[in-house]
C-alpha cells in the first residue's frame, strides 16, 4: 500500500484543504477530501489492465464548495434522502427543516455534512491504507436537534476492496442516515452514458413514491415492473418504459428494500461495465438502496478535465435506511439517542468480468 498527500486548495473562509491519494498494488487507486468527506477520484484498472478514474469529480476544491448541488462524492447527512413536509415529529416535538427540493428537505439541508470540512487522520500499512475523518454537527445544525459526533473511515484493501464505516453518538434523540454519494460510471467518468451498463439490485421489493419522489409507505414487489433487477439487466433497458413509477421520478430514482436481515454485511448490488470489463459488487449493512440513474445530471456540470457530465452519465448506489422514515413508523428507524452507537457499513469490491 502508498499514499501521499498534496494541497487541494483554501476554502472561501481562508482554510486549506489537503487531498490524500492512497493506492495498493493492483492499481486501485483513491483521492479523498475532508472537504465533505469527498472521493475526488478512484482508478480502476480494465480487463487488459488499463486505468481509468470511473467516478465523477471536480478539479478545484472551489468547485466542491461553491457548484456542487448534485452532491458528486460527499458524505450525506444528517439524513440522506428525502423527509417530506420538511419537518418530522419525535418524542412528541416538532422540528422543522428546510424545504430545498419542492415542500421536501432532501440530503441535510442547505449545507449538509458534504458542504462540511471534516477532521482528518490519514494512515497507511501493510494491510490497509486510507482516511480517518470525524465531524461534529452542532445542536440545530440545518434544523436538527443535539449535538451529533460522525466518524466515517474510508480504507482501500489489498485485494480491491474501497470500504466505508459510519459510526455517530448523540447527547439528544435526533435523526440519523448516512450515505456516500459517489457517481459511478466503470467505462470511465465523462465516457459516455451508463446505460448499457449492467446491474444487479439483491432486493425483490421497493418502495413507490409520490409525485414528490417521496415514499407513499408502501412495500411493492418489483416483479413484472421494470424495477425488477433481480437479474443482471442493462440500465438503459426499461429505463423509459411506460411506467408511472418511473414518469414520476425521471427515470430511475428509487429505494429498493434488500433482502437480507437487519445490520448483515451482505450483497446488494452488482455492476458490470461489458466494454472494459470492470466490475463491482456493493455489500452494506444498510435496509435500503437508492439507485439513481442521473437523470437529473446536465450539460452545466464540467467536472475533472473540463469533461462534461450530462444526463444518465453516472449513476448512485447510494446504500441507506428507507427515505422519510420519520412519517413512516414501519420503516426501519432512523431515530438515535443518547447512550446509542449508529454503526453501518458499505464495501465497494472490484474485479473484471471476461
Amino acid at each position: 500500500m502508498h499514499s501521499d498527500s498534496r494541497p487541494f486548495g483554501r476554502l472561501a473562509d481562508g482554510r486549506e484543504v489537503a487531498l490524500y491519494r492512497f493506492g495498493n498494488d493492483a492499481g486501485v487507486t483513491v483521492a479523498l477530501c475532508p472537504f465533505g468527506a469527498v472521493l475526488q477520484s478512484l482508478w480502476l484498472p480494465d480487463r487488459e489492465g488499463q486505468l481509468a478514474d470511473v467516478v465523477l469529480g471536480f478539479d478545484r476544491l472551489a468547485d466542491y464548495e461553491q457548484r456542487n448541488d448534485q452532491h458528486i462524492g460527499g458524505v450525506i447527512g444528517r439524513c440522506a434522502n428525502r423527509i417530506a413536509h420538511a419537518g418530522f415529529e419525535l418524542d412528541g416535538r416538532h422540528y422543522p427543516l428546510l424545504a430545498n427540493i419542492g415542500s421536501s428537505h432532501l440530503h441535510g439541508g442547505a449545507r449538509g455534512f458534504d458542504a462540511r470540512l471534516w477532521r482528518e487522520e490519514p494512515f497507511c500499512n501493510d494491510d490497509d491504507a486510507g482516511l480517518r475523518l470525524s465531524y461534529r454537527s452542532a445542536d440545530g445544525e440545518e434544523g436538527y436537534p443535539g449535538n451529533l459526533e460522525v466518524e466515517v473511515v474510508y480504507t482501500l484493501t489489498p485485494d480491491n476492496r474501497f470500504c466505508v464505516d459510519y459510526q455517530a453518538r448523540c447527547d439528544r434523540p435526533t435523526l440519523v442516515n448516512l450515505t456516500q454519494h459517489s457517481y459511478f460510471n466503470l467505462r470511465g467518468a465523462g465516457c459516455g452514458d451508463i446505460l448499457d451498463h449492467r446491474l444487479q439490485l439483491f432486493a425483490s421489493r421497493f418502495t413507490p413514491v409520490t409525485a414528490d419522489v417521496v415514499p407513499t409507505g408502501e412495500l411493492h414487489a418489483v416483479a413484472g415492473t421494470p424495477l425488477d433487477f433481480r437479474e443482471l439487466a442493462a440500465v438503459g433497458a426499461r429505463i423509459d418504459a411506460d411506467d408511472e413509477q418511473l414518469r414520476l421520478a425521471g427515470g430511475y430514482d428509487h429505494n429498493w428494500v434488500v433482502d437480507k436481515s437487519e445490520g448483515e454485511l451482505a450483497p446488494v448490488a452488482r455492476l458490470e461495465e461489458p466494454d472494459s470489463g470492470r466490475a463491482l459488487e456493493l455489500w452494506a449493512t444498510q435496509p435500503g438502496l437508492q439507485f439513481y440513474a442521473g437523470n437529473f445530471l446536465h450539460e452545466g456540470v464540467v467536472g475533472k478535465g473540463g469533461a462534461v457530465y450530462g444526463r444518465r452519465s453516472a449513476l448512485c448506489l447510494e446504500t441507506q435506511h428507507f427515505p422519510d422514515a420519520p412519517h413512516h413508523p414501519h420503516f426501519p428507524s432512523t431515530v438515535l439517542r443518547p447512550g446509542e452507537v449508529y454503526r453501518q457499513r458499505a464495501e465497494f469490491r472490484f474485479y473484471t468480468v471476461p
